[in-house]
């Protein structure tokens, strides 16, 4: 993509700072706006909630917050690696207009995203809205990058990709991420990370509701990420010596993980019940991207760096009780991306201040007052040149040479090849992917990828049969 076009983008997505709260109370007539609390999980599998159809997972709270509100059923993150989502989440734009969003993940050298890029954070407080961050930043390292330099007033957890949940760093080599942060200042706790982002959590509810503002807080646990430690394994913390654990975890433990992030959710919306501000706060639940090794992804095939439904369909819950109905299932798609507009014409930013993203505004959808509608959304990952495009029901998938056509609606596993059936189709969505692709920034030779296949056993490279080869 062209400086232009890259300058014409920015440009438009910062109209919406130019907003003061002046035009958010300027009606004594309107609504106050509605708190925001965005909580996100890092590496949940689609099927890891009750509601969802977990096997072995109890999350009480979660499935009763989808109760009380919105479950849908097609959901995806931006990527299936965290930082790629993290900065389309932030930005509402597909992350393959920012150099950090070509690092999937960012890892040991320092891309982040550009102090000066409009974020959900900055449009929000420019509203009057605080703006506080629990949990995991990855979106690049201080004084460079930051919470602090991206729209948030407030920061307490880790700017690195992930954490030991005892002693709060990783240790990779010679390299060791630099623990919890407050503001911008390093700072010690002690206790298990999932229940210390749960309290910090509730601590800037309170202080919001204290300061009389409303607040967006984004909550971004990094459970059930590895290493596999749950609430009471602070032992077995000092014993791993390779943070990515490929020696440990067991699907109890990882049911721990996920049980106590559930439990410290719970807790946050027994606040918001208790402060009488649970009717106007918007509560969303999802996650960064599909689930690692001991998630379900099921019914789904594919797992975290993977573009098969299993690496990209994540769970969706919202709930509003000012505006949304209690207890709907919804078919809309809707990816990462979408939340910046959608919340900002929640919050109440006019037409023109919700325009230029990559990501739509569903509001009206997800409110009851209008039906599903079509979308047209893409991906790619650099690990095995994948390539994925959704249109309706139908998906177009490539991993290295090979190339399928799906059709969602039939067939969730992605079983069913209809490449041959259905030639015009699959050339067509093919011809799309390369048109979107062009608009892209293409990846550096020396950006980061990862893939699961380095160290799961059911990933494994092989050449097709020739049973199964194209003629």
């Amino acid at each position: 993509m062209t400086d232009v076009s890259r300058r014409n983008i920015l440009a438009g997505l910062g109209a919406a700072t130019a907003l003061t709260p002046d035009l958010v109370y300027a009606s004594p007539e309107k609504a106050p706006p509605p708190n925001i609390i965005f909580i996100m999980a890092d590496d949940l599998g689609y099927a890891d909630l009750s509601c969802y159809g977990a096997r072995s997972i109890k999350t009480p709270h979660l499935d009763h917050l989808a109760e009380q509100g919105l479950r849908l059923t097609d959901g995806y993150s931006n990527s299936p690696v965290c930082s790629a989502t993290r900065t389309g989440l932030i930005t509402g734009c597909y992350q393959y207009r920012f150099r950090c969003g070509l690092e999937e993940p960012i890892s040991l050298r320092n891309f982040g995203l550009p102090a000066d890029t409009p974020t959900l954070p900055s449009r929000l407080r420019a509203m009057g809205y605080m703006t506080s961050l629990v949990g995991k930043w990855h979106l690049g390292n201080m004084p460079e990058y930051g919470p602090l330099k991206s729209g948030y007033d407030r920061f307490f957890g880790i700017q690195e990709g992930g954490a030991d949940y005892f002693t709060h760093r990783l240790t990779f080599g010679s390299v060791t991420s630099s623990g919890l942060i407050e503001g911008d200042t390093p700072v010690e706790r002690h206790g298990y990370l999932t229940d210390l982002l749960g309290a910090k959590a509730i601590e800037e509810v309170a202080y919001a509701v204290e300061q009389r503002r409303p607040i967006m807080l984004s909550l971004h646990f990094t459970a059930p990420h590895w290493p596999w430690e749950g609430p009471e394994d602070e032992q077995l913390s000092k014993q791993i010596a390779n943070p990515v654990h490929l020696d440990g975890g067991s699907l109890a433990t990882y049911a721990k993980m996920v049980e106590s992030m559930d439990a410290n959710i719970g807790r946050l919306l027994k606040e918001l019940d208790r402060l009488g501000i649970a009717d106007n706060s918007i509560v969303i639940f999802t996650s960064d991207n599909g689930g690692e090794r001991f998630s379900d992804t099921w019914p789904f095939t594919g797992k975290k760096t993977e573009l098969l439904e299993g690496g990209i369909r994540v769970p969706v819950i919202m709930r509003w009780p000012a505006r949304i109905a209690a207890g709907k299932t919804c078919s809309q798609v809707m990816i990462s991306m979408d939340f910046v507009p959608t919340l900002l014409a929640a919050a109440g930013a006019g037409p023109d201040s919700i325009a230029g993203f990559d990501g739509e505004d569903l509001l009206d959808v997800l409110t009851g007052h209008a039906p599903p509608r079509e979308r047209t959304l893409f991906w790619r990952y650099k690990a095995a040149d994948q390539a994925a495009v959704r249109q309706g029901s139908w998906k177009y998938l490539k991993v290295m040479d090979r190339e399928w056509l799906f059709n969602l609606a039939e067939d969730q596993h992605e079983r069913a090849n209809y490449a041959e059936r259905d030639r015009k189709r699959f050339e067509m969505l093919k011809a799309k992917f390369a048109e979107w692709n062009a608009t892209m920034l293409a990846y550096p030779a020396d950006s980061a990828t990862h893939s699961i296949s380095e160290y799961l056993p059911d990933r494994y490279r092989a050449e097709p049969s020739e049973m199964i080869k194209p003629r």
